[in-house]
This record gives structure tokens, C-alpha cells and sequence, in this order.
């Protein structure tokens, strides 16, 4: 009995050690990104249309950040066309990903339709405190950014984290 006691406590330690390990490393990683009110985002996008981020947007946003070179980027890139097709509030930030004619052609090769704003230079990205990709933010209709996410994330995920920021 006082084996079992002994292991259950091991395994409690274990878990908890683990959760704050991956806790540490998110904070790590958004350590430097956004929070609170929405910076500025704003540009035109590779179809050649302006794009100004809401102040106060209707519904919830989809700020996702992405880069051509990603390998991460590319296994969730189709989730991110099928939310974009769902919210089309969604935008998306090729972050250093070469001129607009590279982020075309790969948006084209890929049969992706979301809206891209180029960011060859990282201005944007760098205004975000985005240094790794994929990251998102979920900005609800307060103008506020309620949610981070940096890596790889689910759609399952993603669409919650939209129909919370509604509420």
C-alpha cells in the first residue's frame, strides 16, 4: 500500500513538474509579443488591396503570422485557408518571406486563399514582438489581443479560442 502511495506521488510529481516545464517555455516564448491592445497592423495586401486592422473589429480577428521557409508553417497552413474560408476577418503576415511575387507563387503553388500582408523586412512582425513562427492572436471586438499562440496549434484549437474571444 505504502508502494502505491509512494508511486502516485511520483506521478503527481511528474505531471506537475511537466506542466510547469511547458508553462515556462510558453512564457519564454511569447515573452517579448504583444499584449493588451492591438498594435497598428496595417498595409496593403499581395493581391494589391489595403488592409487596416479594427480598432473595435465586429468579431473576433485571426492575426496569424506565418513564413514561407517554415516547415511548421507549412504542416498548418491549410487549417489556417479553412478558418480564413470560415472567419474572414482572418489575416495573415508572411513574416521575411522575400518579395510579394515569392509569397504569390507560393500561395498559388499551394492553393492557399487567405489574406497575406508581406512583411519582408520583419517591420511588422518586429511591432508584434513576433520572433518565431507560426504565431497567432485571437483580438476580440474590444480591441484587445486575448489570445497567443506560438507553434503549431490545432484548428479545433484556433475556432475555440475565436468563439471565446466572441463571448
Amino acid at each position: 500500500m505504502a508502494d502505491k502511495r509512494a508511486r502516485w506521488r511520483r506521478y503527481a510529481f511528474e505531471a506537475l513538474l511537466f506542466v510547469l516545464i511547458v508553462a515556462g517555455i510558453r512564457a519564454w516564448q511569447q515573452r517579448d509579443m504583444a499584449n493588451g491592445a492591438a498594435p497598428l497592423l496595417q498595409g496593403t495586401t499581395i493581391e494589391g488591396l489595403p488592409y487596416a486592422l479594427p480598432a473595435h473589429p465586429s468579431k473576433p480577428v485571426l492575426v496569424h503570422f506565418w513564413a514561407i521557409w517554415c516547415p511548421i508553417c507549412r504542416t498548418d497552413q491549410g487549417t489556417i485557408d479553412a478558418i480564413a474560408k470560415d472567419y474572414p476577418n482572418t489575416i495573415t503576415v508572411a513574416m521575411q518571406s522575400g518579395s510579394r511575387q515569392e509569397v504569390m507563387n507560393h500561395m498559388r503553388g499551394q492553393r492557399l486563399g487567405f489574406r497575406v500582408l508581406n512583411d519582408p523586412d520583419g517591420r511588422i512582425s518586429h511591432a508584434w514582438g513576433v520572433n518565431a513562427v507560426p504565431a497567432s492572436f485571437i483580438i476580440s471586438p474590444d480591441g484587445k489581443i486575448r489570445f497567443i499562440e506560438v507553434g503549431y496549434t490545432t484548428g479545433t484549437g484556433l475556432r475555440l479560442r475565436l468563439w471565446l474571444a466572441a463571448l
